[in-house]
């Protein structure tokens, strides 16, 4: 059963190289800030169709939840908007490892203290090599 979850993150980021490449190229046409724009608001029709025909009415909710939750939506425009600015100058390989780089020691980070109430794993030499490779990998595609 774990194996679907794998692939669903595999097809995921196969999905946001795509996103990539695409978005550097609109980027070129109608401007990176736009890009961003037309991503989040397609993303939110889509998002308020399927909320309205699937959605379980706890929307109203959001004030109630913890301040620090709501800068998940902040943090996507930075993580899209950053794609589409690099990927032109850069290329979508690079961008996509040095993302990968950026995930990989953050969720380390979050992941050794326990932050945002995620289950604590302490980083250990594994995990650091990891990184490291990923570094060389990064060196060796530029």
């Amino acid at each position: 059963m774990r194996f679907i979850f794998y692939l669903l993150a595999l097809l995921a980021g196969a999905a946001l190289s795509f996103e990539g490449a695409i978005y550097g190229e609109l980027g070129k046409t109608i401007g990176q800030i736009e890009t961003s724009f037309y991503n989040f608001f397609m993303g939110s029709i889509i998002m308020g169709l399927l909320w309205l025909f699937f959605g379980k009415g706890k929307l109203s909710y959001t004030l109630e939840a913890p301040k620090w939750s709501l800068l998940g939506g902040v943090l996507g425009v930075v993580y899209l908007t950053s794609i589409v600015v690099s990927v032109p100058f850069v290329g979508v390989g690079i961008t996509m490892v040095a993302v990968i780089i950026g995930q990989l020691v953050m969720s380390m980070i979050i992941e050794h203290f326990g932050w945002l109430g995620s289950k604590k794993t302490r980083i250990n030499k594994e995990k650091i090599f990891a990184v490291i490779s990923m570094i060389i990998a990064l060196i060796l595609i530029n």
